[in-house]
């Protein structure tokens, strides 16, 4: 929280802030906003109104005709840092149906359309047990479908379950396997049952692959206009044409694979693959380095090495 609330208590803060959000991305705010979002009284309302012009008095004007504050052309939020992905994670719970309009603090979104992915169904109590394992610091037996062509079957496997990690379509359990004696990626949808929880195997401390990191160097690419490399350069926050991406070497197949950089970019169409990884030779020894044992052998190459 910015400067400016740190005397106030959490609930009047957290209402100060949602008048400041209100402000900046919708421009103006009510009573009846606050008493809705919050279910305060008309009074509290009021008295929160009354303390945000007195912490911040330049920043809203109350216009009558609209019957509502509004910011004024001085606003310079105290309360709220603007971040436009804040902004936009929440316009896309919206648009995907995660949050309730009455949660967002958005009051009139704009029309919103999102590229949806089918939703990878994953059982609650699956995911339970497997929280219950990493907190508990214990093994858990877990009945896994493998896609790998090895086995057609489901079976159980033993693994020490210790983080979790997300592509950007689908959460896996990173866990050491009991099995195969090695820390793999256990799929949460491929999880058909749980049972058993029993004394751990080696822990995250051991996950070489997830305790260490990896920069991947990106920039435009070259094939790009000079005018092209610049708003590409803005649009992925670089300095002189520049970014550094730290990843664990656990999760590096993920983020190249996103990025579209697991081949040579630069041998790519730069219509459509408009960043290139500056340290092309290091990335693809780390991605040597990382061992991938995910399930779908159509999504991740089998890259073995020692870790």
């Amino acid at each position: 929280m910015l400067e400016g609330a740190a005397a106030l208590k959490w609930g009047v803060e957290r209402r100060l802030e949602f008048i400041e959000f209100r402000l900046f991305w919708e421009g103006g705010v009510n009573r009846s906003d606050i008493i809705e979002m919050f279910d305060v009284s008309v009074p509290q309302a009021s008295k929160d109104l009354t303390l945000y012009q007195e912490r911040a008095p330049h920043n809203a004007i109350y216009d009558k005709s609209a019957k509502r504050y509004v910011a004024s052309a001085q606003f310079s939020p105290i309360f709220l840092k603007p971040d436009p992905d804040g902004y936009l994670s929440r316009l896309r719970s919206l648009a995907e149906g995660l949050t309730e309009p009455s949660e967002s603090w958005i009051a009139h979104p704009p029309e919103t359309d999102i590229a949806l992915t089918p939703r990878r169904a994953v059982d609650s109590g699956v995911l339970q047990a497997i929280l219950s394992a990493v907190r508990e610091h214990r093994s858990i037996d877990v009945h896994y479908q493998s896609m790998s062509g090895k086995r057609a079957d489901p079976m159980w496997r033993r693994m020490t379950p210790h983080a979790f990690g997300y592509d950007g379509l689908r959460w896996h359990a990173r866990a050491y396997c009991h099995i195969d004696s090695k820390f793999k990626d256990f799929l949460l949808p491929r999880i058909l049952g749980v049972r058993d929880m029993d004394r751990p195997g080696p822990g995250g401390d051991q996950d070489t692959l997830w305790q260490e990191t990896f920069d991947i160097e990106i920039g435009p690419h070259p094939r790009l206009t000079p005018s092209q490399r610049a708003v590409v350069a803005k649009d992925y926050g670089m300095t002189k044409e520049r970014a550094v991406l730290t990843v664990r070497y656990a999760m590096l197949f993920y983020v190249l694979k996103r990025l579209g950089l697991l081949s040579d970019a630069s041998q790519q169409d730069p219509r459509t693959q408009h960043i290139v990884a500056l340290n092309a030779a290091e990335t693809a020894r780390a991605l040597k380095r990382a061992e991938f044992e995910l399930d779908e052998a159509e999504q991740a190459p089998k890259v073995r090495g020692r870790a």
